[in-house]
């Protein structure tokens, strides 16, 4: 089943289920266009976390995660050390996965690296310039060759949880691809 009509009698992608903050997040985030170094790398970094894990699950923990990690500010994640990951593994209201947390720091000290603007335009440019919605989520892939291409690219530049599944994630969540199936009311 791809789609289903919520309490609100709204048609929604069927992976929304009955959960509200899930059905929120899909009508005024999932696929909409997310642009600003921040952002992404705050889309980044929670995607990452989500390795393994439900998404339900970080989006439930987002408001925590941004408390913990300075709202996802790279100039301040970056100057994080040895007492802020000590700090963040006891912290019960985030992902406590230490990879992930040394991930996110070096991943924001990368992105001190960049111009302002250019990890923006660097990940919107594997963007596919054409996209066809899908019919169903039997249509959805788990990877593309963008996904592949952007999390090889930004493996060689040295960031890291950032493989194609995640990134293709990224680019559904970031609406570098919108992948709403056809007959939900987002899919426009």
């Amino acid at each position: 089943m791809s789609l289903q009509t919520g309490a609100d009698g709204v048609v929604r992608c069927a992976w929304v289920g009955g959960d509200a903050e899930y059905a929120r997040y899909h009508d005024e985030e999932w696929g909409r266009p997310l642009h600003g170094d921040r952002a992404l790398f705050e889309k980044m970094s929670l995607e990452g976390f989500q390795a393994g894990l439900s998404w339900i699950t970080i989006l439930r923990k987002r408001p925590r995660f941004r408390e913990v990690f300075a709202g996802f500010e790279p100039e301040v994640v970056a100057r994080f050390g040895d007492t802020d990951v000590e700090r963040l593994m006891t912290d019960a209201g985030i992902i406590r996965n230490r990879a992930k947390i040394l991930a996110t720091i070096s991943n924001a000290r990368l992105v001190l690296e960049l111009e302002p603007g250019e990890l923006d335009a660097f990940m919107w440019s594997f963007a596919p310039a054409s996209h066809v919605r899908p019919a169903s989520f039997a249509d959805v892939p788990a990877t593309t060759a963008e996904s592949d291409a952007m999390s090889k690219a930004l493996r060689k530049r040295g960031f890291r949880f950032v493989g194609s599944t995640t990134m293709y994630a990224l680019m559904q969540s970031s609406g570098m691809v919108d992948d709403h199936v056809v007959g939900c009311w987002r899919a426009g």
